[in-house]
């Protein structure tokens, strides 16, 4: 048995990391029906919508860090910070589903991936091969066919689809800031207190921001039960998207989280076909398809991640080289994520 373990631990590890990638994948795609189910209710409260999850996220880690008992490893203002950016990269995404078509959002929010090869050159002093521009490349050129179906060739969904998509655009930035500063956090500080101070920090911000601008929006949702149900399905499934994935992270290198993570756009069609009872133009199958090119282009020939100093080195101030496989993996480090 031993011997016949070691022999299949390489296969049942890639088969453990397949499952895991497709539940995230799952959940991620949910995440993206749920709210754009709310946005077809006439409900307009994208806000209020992470609320719940940041919520959720603040009440089970905080409940684990409390009990730990012990000091942050991070000062708080970070968690802040990423918080302020969390909460807006989701505001504008599940805004963006009041103006455009779920299959735009799910796959326009693939431009997580350029934004973090920028964030990551710039700040974190990653460098990438040709191959993997090249990649990244692709991925911009498939998300432009979705941005000209939606101009008007016989694209479907959405009351204002340029809109809908310059939101989701926006968005995914504020979402890549937050995961580059997530991403270093999860794998060099302690997972339960991201996740507790992301809860809190977003659970503030989210208060404060409907408080300005969507109480009028609140006070004129006839609430029903299928609008409650859309308010825990979301939260539900942002809840666990934001839970699981930094497992996924650990035990899994960049290329099989990315394709794993990709499915989740072919979930979106999926569930448009068969729930909204909607035609998907043929632009929208060949925008994924060169994504998907691009994105195993760019997954396959990443290279093995340089060895970066721990936080129990002293040297924080160090350069945190993230090289290639571990700046793909903020992809959906969230939905709205």
């Amino acid at each position: 048995m031993n011997s016949w373990w070691r022999c299949n631990e390489a296969s049942l590890r890639t088969l453990h990391v397949l499952l895991l990638g497709q539940v995230v994948s799952f959940v991620l795609a949910v995440s993206g029906f749920t709210s754009s189910f709310i946005a077809d209710l006439g409900v307009d409260a994208p806000l209020t919508q992470s609320f719940f999850t940041y919520l959720c996220l603040a009440l089970v880690n905080g409940s684990i860090l409390l009990y730990r008992r012990q000091r942050l490893q991070v000062s708080w203002y970070w968690y802040l910070f990423l918080g302020f950016i969390d909460v807006q990269g989701n505001y504008l995404v599940n805004k963006a589903f009041q103006y455009s078509s779920l299959t735009s959002v799910a796959l326009l929010d693939c431009w997580t991936i350029p934004w973090v090869i920028i964030l990551t050159w710039i700040f974190l002093g990653t460098r990438y091969s040709i191959w993997q521009f090249f990649g990244a490349a692709l991925c911009v050129a498939g998300l432009g066919l979705v941005l000209l179906s939606d101009a008007g060739v016989g694209g479907e969904g959405g009351s204002r689809p340029l809109l809908g998509d310059t939101l989701v655009i926006a968005g995914t930035l504020c979402i890549a800031m937050s995961n580059v500063g997530e991403e270093f956090c999860v794998k060099k500080k302690d997972r339960v207190e991201l996740m507790s101070m992301l809860g809190l920090f977003g659970l503030l911000v989210s208060v404060c921001e409907i408080s300005i601008v969507e109480l009028k929006s609140l006070e004129s949702i006839e609430w029903s039960t299928k609008i409650v149900l859309a308010f825990v399905g979301f939260a539900l499934s942002n809840f666990l998207f934001y839970t699981l994935v930094p497992f996924l992270l650990k035990i899994s290198g960049a290329t099989m989280f990315n394709l794993s993570a990709l499915t989740s756009d072919m979930w979106a069609v999926v569930i448009r076909i068969f729930f909204y009872r909607q035609k998907v133009d043929w632009l929208y199958y060949l925008s994924f398809a060169v994504v998907a090119i691009g994105i195993i282009i760019y997954s396959t020939t990443e290279k093995d991640p340089i060895p970066s100093p721990s936080p129990e080195d002293g040297n924080l101030s160090a350069q945190y080289q993230v090289l290639n496989g571990e700046s793909t993996e903020s992809r959906n480090a969230i939905p709205g994520s």
